[in-house]
């Protein structure tokens, strides 16, 4: 990688020091030594970032490993968490399910039951196992958060899951043609331009967590995933912005590959990062943009249902005060999807040793 001039900010966490007072015995010292990451997400971007980094997490000679937190967009009302918010009254469990089982390693009969979903049309049809059980944990204990804690004990996951807010929240979509829609299912099928989003109810309470885990990082993950529908709900949540623009640590804004039809189409990486600044101010330091290109079948099958290559600008990125870092980070594959393995490496590198 170039050596690339950072923010004052990048600048800081990339010199690598960790604050920490004396440890009472080795098991505390070791702890205060882990590094200690942040991911912010949800859908199915979030879990490729954990599935990388979940691979490093336990500590191993001369490697005290990582400390690891996802935070995870709670604003879901689609397929089975959808229907379990509806008919139980329940916190959405399924994108919080998918990062439990990417941080899961030793686990492959118990994941599996984890990620199996009924088939049929009628009864429990649809929902997968882990909603299921989350679902009876929150109910058998009277607490959605203690349930996402038994459920991480369960599958041995190498790091703490987080809801971003146990409020149960709506997403809100002002559209380009003026039009208002509340809930994730129809913003996602009016196939609109999105001018801007909002929760309701506004600014809802972060969990117990969430920002002690911000103050405490020394990298932080925003994204992959939908703009509108994965990352940017987190970051609306009552002082998470405030949080991540005071936090010392390097936050990095991992670009899609791809735009989403409907809601992200034209939109450049400098555009996404616009946006984000534009919700809630300057929460990003470095943005990693992937430098390799798709084959030509690939590009093709995703042109025909509306989805193109992310443009990259960097000029642009730069002139937002952000840092455009180049990387390969596509997996190999018929799908144009993440590498877990490549992100993690990077984003390692870029929280232990800098560039």
């Amino acid at each position: 990688m170039n050596q690339l001039e950072l923010p004052p900010s990048a600048s800081r966490a990339l010199k690598g020091t960790r604050e920490g007072g004396r440890a009472s015995n080795q098991l505390s010292t070791q702890n205060e030594a882990r590094t200690r990451i942040v991911c912010l997400g949800g859908g199915t971007g979030l879990p490729v970032v954990l599935r990388g980094l979940g691979r490093r997490a336990r500590p191993r000679e001369g490697d005290p490993g990582l400390a690891l937190t996802a935070v995870v967009a709670m604003s879901d009302d689609g397929g089975s968490s959808g229907r379990l918010r509806r008919t139980r009254g329940l916190l959405p469990p399924g994108d919080i399910r998918n990062c439990l089982v990417a941080l899961a390693f030793g686990h492959p009969a118990l994941k599996e039951i984890f990620q199996f979903r009924f088939g049929g049309s009628k009864g429990i049809a649809g929902h997968a196992v882990g909603n299921l059980l989350i679902a009876a944990l929150a109910e058998l204990r009277g607490d959605f958060l203690e349930a996402v804690r038994v459920s991480g004990r369960l599958l041995g996951a190498r790091g703490t899951v987080l809801p971003s807010t146990l409020e149960p929240v709506q997403l809100v979509a002002e559209l380009a043609d003026e039009t208002r829609l509340v809930g994730e299912r129809k913003i996602a099928s009016a196939h609109k331009q999105v001018r801007r989003i909002s929760l309701r109810p506004r600014r809802p309470p972060p969990s117990q967590g969430v920002l002690e885990a911000i103050a405490q990082a020394e990298l932080i993950t925003i994204g992959p995933g939908s703009l509108y529908s994965s990352v940017m709900p987190n970051l609306l949540v009552d002082g998470v912005a405030e949080a991540l623009q005071r936090s010392r640590a390097l936050k990095v804004l991992v670009a899609n590959l791809m735009t989403q039809p409907g809601e992200t189409d034209g939109m450049s990486a400098a555009d996404h990062v616009r946006a984000v600044v534009q919700h809630v101010g300057h929460v990003v330091d470095v943005v990693l943009i992937n430098r390799e290109l798709p084959s030509d079948d690939a590009a093709e099958r995703y042109a025909d249902q509306g989805a193109l290559a992310v443009a990259y600008d960097r000029q642009a990125l730069l002139d937002l005060g952000v840092v455009p870092l180049e990387v390969d980070l596509l997996r190999p594959g018929k799908k144009i999807r993440h590498d877990a393995g490549k992100l993690a490496r990077v984003l390692l590198k870029l929280a232990r040793a800098g560039l």
